[in-house]
């Protein structure tokens, strides 16, 4: 019993700081929610003349995880050859069970357009797009009158 008391002490531990961070942040948090004028962009008192810059399509994120995911292999099937003699058919056998996990998540990312590199395909938009312009006139529309009480 003595040799799961660290387990268990860690486990505690992991615990009691998941309860004080969402305990801190429930106290830190603030009450009420941001205005209109709060999440509109700010750029130093400067209206944007332009959009903000894009978000990067999602093939650009599948290829990153085909190259990780061959980095990985390659971590690991360096060792293996290495020691391949003294492993026999055990390690044949781990070597393919694990090619086998490999080949299934690039054929997932290859499904998922990963090495499509043609146009890529745009959805319908549900709402507008949003222009500085609509962002100022929505900002405007929602400030509360000035207080000219004097």
């Amino acid at each position: 019993m003595d040799q799961y008391l660290p387990i268990l002490l860690l486990m505690v531990l992991g615990a009691l700081f998941a309860a004080l961070s969402f305990g801190a942040s429930k106290l830190l948090a603030p009450r009420a929610k941001p205005t209109a004028q709060k999440v509109a962009p700010y750029e130093c008192g400067i209206v944007p003349d332009r959009e903000p810059p894009s978000r990067f399509p999602v093939r650009f994120y599948l290829v990153a995880m085909i190259f990780i995911i061959f980095d990985i292999e390659i971590i690991f099937l360096y060792p293996w050859a290495v020691v391949f003699r003294q492993l026999r058919v055990f390690g044949l056998v781990e070597v393919l069970v694990f090619a086998a996990v490999v080949l299934v998540a690039f054929a997932y990312l290859v499904s998922n357009g990963a090495l499509q590199w043609g146009p890529g395909r745009r959805l319908q938009p549900g709402v507008p797009a949003r222009t500085s312009e609509s962002t100022i006139a929505r900002v405007q529309t929602d400030a509360p009158a000035p207080d000219r009480a004097a």
